[in-house]
């Protein structure tokens, strides 16, 4: 008894469902647009985006970003990479041990500090993020097609303001 009466449950839900608009029948499920939301699907496939393109040159987002924040920054502890590049110290040290194989950087004593070593890229790593430069460029043009440079420039100052006001 309880198929029959499922079977007509849905044969009455199939009907009404013919019955309305098509728009109304199939309303696509509309996606969250709460600023936090936007923000973390677009990091997700920024993220994926920069993964693709940095593979043929032989890096890693993790390891793209610890040189790019070596370069910027200069030479730097363990744990200040670890935060400027927006990972772990474990997973830091696991990137710093690769870098320092493939030769894109070297440990140094902090001159002020003798507890701390710093890192500090090398000539091999700099004409790696040289070569990047293009690649990362062209993902970049691909993210802001269709938007012009002054709201370009807006959105990145707009994002720092929200970084900074979350700190």
């Amino acid at each position: 008894m309880t198929r029959r009466t499922t079977k007509a449950s849905s044969a009455q839900t199939t009907e009404k469902t013919k019955d309305r608009a098509p728009s109304e029948a199939q309303a696509p499920t509309a996606l969250p647009s709460r600023l936090p939301y936007l923000i973390g699907r677009t990091d997700r496939i920024v993220k994926r985006r920069l993964g693709e393109v940095l593979a043929p040159h032989g890096l890693t987002l993790p390891q793209f970003t610890a040189l790019s924040v070596l370069h910027a920054r200069g030479p730097t502890s363990n744990a200040q990479l670890a935060e400027r590049s927006l990972i772990s110290p474990q997973s830091a040290n696991e990137v710093v041990k690769t870098m320092e194989a493939r030769g894109w950087i070297v440990r140094q004593p902090d001159p002020l500090h003798g507890r701390i070593v710093l890192l500090s890229l090398t000539d091999g790593a700099r004409a790696l993020l040289r070569q990047c430069d293009d690649t990362v460029a062209a993902m970049e043009r691909d993210m802001l097609d269709g938007i012009d440079a002054a709201h370009a420039a807006m959105l990145q100052e707009l994002l720092k303001t929200c970084a900074r006001n979350l700190r």
